[in-house]
């Protein structure tokens, strides 16, 4: 027996601005956390809080140097958006390749949703931070320090 590929169908009882609405959302909701983070400088202490893992244990967590990342691609500094915190560029990268998936299939009428990630993924990006933590932590890694 033969399977039978089904294709989506486009969806054609929303208009086009409707389903535009919520990629236009999430996208003005992005700019305006960049607006307010490249605003409120997060290099001067005081304006955002202390990250609790460091403050105490003083180790790095994944996330340190984020805030700083965002400020430095709100003002188009990639290489130190890069320096500040590599998954975090590399997070903002997905986030705009999704967002432009999203926005094609919105604009052609075909579902939003797309391959969910599996188990798998979840683990193997953990492990890719928890492998980031650790080395950025380490003598060796003071590169990634930000």
């Amino acid at each position: 027996m033969s399977e039978q590929v089904v294709r989506p169908r486009p969806d054609a009882s929303r208009g086009p601005l409707r389903r535009l609405a919520a990629p236009a959302g999430t996208l003005a909701a992005v700019a305006a956390a960049f607006t307010w983070v490249g605003t409120v400088d997060p290099n001067e202490p005081g304006h955002y809080p202390v990250c609790p893992l460091r403050h105490l244990t003083g180790l790095l967590c994944p996330a340190c140097g984020g805030l700083r990342s965002a400020h430095a691609v709100a003002h188009g500094d990639l290489l130190a958006a890069l320096a500040a915190n590599a998954p975090a560029m590399a997070g903002y990268a997905a986030f705009a390749l999704f967002w432009l998936v999203w926005v094609a299939r919105a604009v052609r009428g075909l579902p939003t949703a797309g391959p969910r990630p599996r188990a798998a993924h979840w683990w193997a990006l953990g492990g890719l931070l928890l492998v980031f933590t650790l080395v950025r932590n380490l003598p060796l890694g003071a590169g990634l320090r930000p």
